[in-house]
């Protein structure tokens, strides 16, 4: 399930090191670690990519007052909210690239001017865009896959 296992962790904080040897596993297991990026009080924002094109509406999960994940499971309230042009530009830059890998379908994450995931297993979302939106983003994944065969 996403969200779980994710800290802030300030390079002063203490417990830091007894952070890391709990979820390493005293070393022994890896673990992805990114830059927190202020913006996640905003959104971490779900795009979809469908055959290298993108949605025109993110859902943004917002996480709730006593949290900093942005995962509705967590707490966070999801909103629809339109693209920016950043978000745009990354769609745009790896469109290409997913097809070329043979994905026509993902879920990318940004959070303020960064993709922070790429989800092929699991693009969820798709019900709460449509739900707050109308976008349907399930027809354009269909119409778009028929279209190219």
């Amino acid at each position: 399930m996403g969200g779980k296992s994710v800290f802030v962790v300030d390079k002063n904080d203490r417990n830091a090191h007894s952070i890391f040897e709990t979820i390493t596993n005293l070393g022994t297991t890896t673990i992805m670690a990114q830059v927190y990026v202020p913006e996640i009080e905003h959104g971490d924002k779900r795009i979809h990519i469908v055959y290298g094109q993108h949605c025109n509406t993110a859902l943004a999960r917002i996480p709730n007052d006593q949290d900093n994940r942005g995962n509705l499971v967590m707490g966070a309230t999801g909103e629809t909210q339109e693209l920016s042009s950043r978000d745009q530009k990354i769609c745009e830059a790896i469109g290409p690239t997913l097809l070329e890998h043979g994905i026509y379908f993902a879920g990318i994450d940004v959070i303020g001017d960064y993709l922070t995931e790429i989800n092929i297993t699991s693009p969820t979302g798709m019900r709460e865009i449509k739900r707050n939106s109308g976008e349907d983003v399930s027809s354009f994944f269909f119409e778009t896959l028929e279209s190219k065969n």
